[in-house]
C-alpha cells in the first residue's frame, strides 16, 4: 500500500488555555473567525477554504498538521495504511471526512476530503508603480487600508525533529511530497534542514509546504501564512509592535530558500505564527538541491535568525 499526493496545506491544529486571547491574536495578525464553538475556534483567511486555523480550548499543546486531499479515493487509500485510523466523519465545522496518521515524532496527521468552502473575501489593494512598470497607477494616490491586512492563505508548517531524514522521508512517502531544497551541516549526509514542496506535476506551487528543521525535542517551530504584499508585511508588524501585546520574534527580512519577505510573531503561548509575501514556486520538473547551511540559512536582506528562533519547538 503506497501513499497520496496531498493537494493542500489545511491547517495547524493546537490547543490553547484561552480561545479569547487566542482569537484576539490570530485578529490582529490578520485572520478571520470562520465558527466558534463553547470548546474550539476556527479562523478563515480571504480564500474558499473554511477555515486555516483549529484550536481547541486546553493546554498549550501543539496536535498537528491537516492537509486536504484530492479526491475520496486518496482517504480510501491512505485508511489501508500501517496505524491509519480509517476513514472518520469530522464532526467539527467545515465537516468532511479524513484520515489520521501519525509522524516519526509522535504529531497527529490528518488528510482530510470534502470540507465545505467559503465564499473567497473580495480585498482591493492598489497597484504598485515600479521601475519597469512606472505608469501602473497612473493618476491615482496610492493609500493603503488600515491594518491588520488579511491573510490570504496559509502557506507552510514548519517541524522542529530531532529525526530530519526520517521525518522528511516520510512525507515524502505519505503525502508525495519533493525535495525542494536539503541543507547540510558538515558532511553531506548530515541532513539539519529539509524543504519540501507538494508534487501537483507540472503546476507550479510554493517553494515549500514544510520545513523539517534539526532540534534536540520535537514541535512546532512555527506555521505560515501568505498577506497580500510586501506593504502589508511591513505596516502590519509596526502595527503588531505598537500593540505592545506580543513577542516579535524574527523580522522583517527576504529569506534565501524560498525568498519570501517575512515576519514572525509569538502568540500569548509562544507558538511563532508567520506573516509572509512573495515566494518562489516551482513544479515537479525543477529538482532539488544539496546546500551547506553556511548558504541555506542565509537571508538575503535583513537580521539573521536569532538563536531562540533556531531553537524554538512548542510541543
Amino acid at each position: 500500500m503506497t501513499g497520496i499526493k496531498a493537494a493542500e496545506f489545511a491547517f495547524p491544529r493546537m490547543e490553547a488555555p484561552d480561545l479569547d486571547e487566542m482569537e484576539e491574536f490570530l485578529t490582529h495578525f490578520g485572520l478571520v473567525r470562520a465558527e466558534r464553538t463553547p470548546d474550539a475556534l476556527y479562523m478563515r483567511g480571504t480564500d474558499g477554504h473554511h477555515h486555516l486555523h483549529a484550536v481547541h480550548k486546553g493546554g498549550t499543546r501543539f496536535i498537528g498538521f491537516a492537509y486536504h486531499a484530492a479526491d475520496e479515493d486518496d482517504l480510501k487509500r491512505l485508511a489501508g495504511l500501517p496505524g491509519a485510523s480509517g476513514i472518520e466523519t469530522l464532526n467539527e465545522p467545515g465537516g468532511g471526512k479524513r484520515v489520521r496518521l501519525t509522524e516519526p515524532n509522535g504529531y497527529q496527521i490528518e488528510i482530510i476530503h470534502g470540507m465545505s468552502g467559503v465564499a473567497p473575501a473580495r480585498i482591493e489593494r492598489d497597484l504598485l508603480n515600479s521601475g519597469s512598470e512606472p505608469h501602473r497607477r497612473a493618476g491615482r494616490l496610492l493609500r493603503l487600508s488600515k491594518s491588520p491586512t488579511p491573510i490570504q492563505r496559509i502557506g507552510h508548517g514548519v517541524l522542529a525533529t530531532p529525526k530530519v531524514k526520517e521525518t522528511a522521508a516520510w512525507f515524502r512517502t505519505t503525502l508525495g511530497m519533493i525535495c525542494s531544497d536539503d541543507v547540510y551541516a558538515g558532511d553531506k549526509d548530515n541532513v539539519i534542514g529539509s524543504f519540501n514542496r507538494l508534487d501537483r506535476g507540472d503546476a507550479y506551487v510554493d517553494h515549500h509546504v514544510l520545513f523539517c528543521a534539526h532540534n534536540d525535542k520535537p514541535g512546532l517551530n512555527h506555521v505560515s501564512y501568505e498577506a497580500h504584499d510586501i506593504d502589508a508585511i511591513f505596516q502590519d508588524h509596526e502595527y503588531l509592535k505598537r500593540l505592545k501585546k506580543y513577542d516579535h520574534m524574527w523580522g522583517v527580512g527576504r529569506h534565501l530558500l524560498g525568498s519570501q519577505v517575512y515576519d514572525y510573531w509569538c502568540d500569548p503561548w509562544g507558538r511563532v505564527h508567520e506573516r509572509w509575501a512573495d515566494t518562489d514556486r516551482l513544479n515537479a520538473a525543477n529538482g532539488s538541491n544539496l546546500l551547506s547551511v553556511e548558504e541555506g540559512f542565509l537571508s538575503q536582506w535583513g537580521e539573521d535568525p536569532p538563536e531562540r528562533f533556531l531553537h524554538h519547538a512548542s510541543p
